[in-house]
């Protein structure tokens, strides 16, 4: 495969499609299932794991629960259905840049970098996260 000289639109270089099913998931998308995720997991972890604040008794989610239902989330969906429950609500899948099924270390390695966040909004070219490219995965959409 030849890479070209300069990237026209992300994904190129990797040999994806400009637009349409199978590019490279555009900022917006990504975002969105990452509000989706968080947001579910905070829901999760209020139903199941609150307190109330010490000082004005108003309940809250724990935060390191909440956290663990995320990291559980991604850990366990992105293998299983090829996505975290908000990357799939939002029409993308999550596979190797060459193509084909993440495995099972990928998606904890991932996990564990998208934590730290900075890889996550560092991106290359191809708009791809450090995190991404730590694993060598691509977010594209369905």
């Amino acid at each position: 495969m030849t890479v070209p000289a300069e990237n026209a639109y992300p994904g190129q270089r990797l040999g994806l499609p400009r637009e349409g099913r199978g590019s490279i998931a555009r900022p917006g998308r990504r975002i969105a299932a990452l509000l989706i995720d968080v947001a579910s997991a905070g829901l999760i972890g209020f139903a199941f794991f609150s307190s109330p604040d010490p000082v004005t008794g108003v309940p809250f989610a724990n935060p390191i629960a909440t956290n663990l239902i995320f990291f559980a989330v991604q850990i366990l969906f992105i293998p299983l259905i090829g996505g975290s429950p908000g990357h799939r609500l939002m029409g993308m899948r999550l596979e190797l840049a060459s193509g084909g099924w993440v495995g099972l270390w990928r998606p904890i390695v991932r996990t564990i970098l998208l934590a730290l966040i900075i890889p996550a909004v560092v991106w290359d070219a191809d708009q791809r996260g450090l995190h991404d490219k730590a694993v060598a995965t691509v977010l594209v959409r369905t």
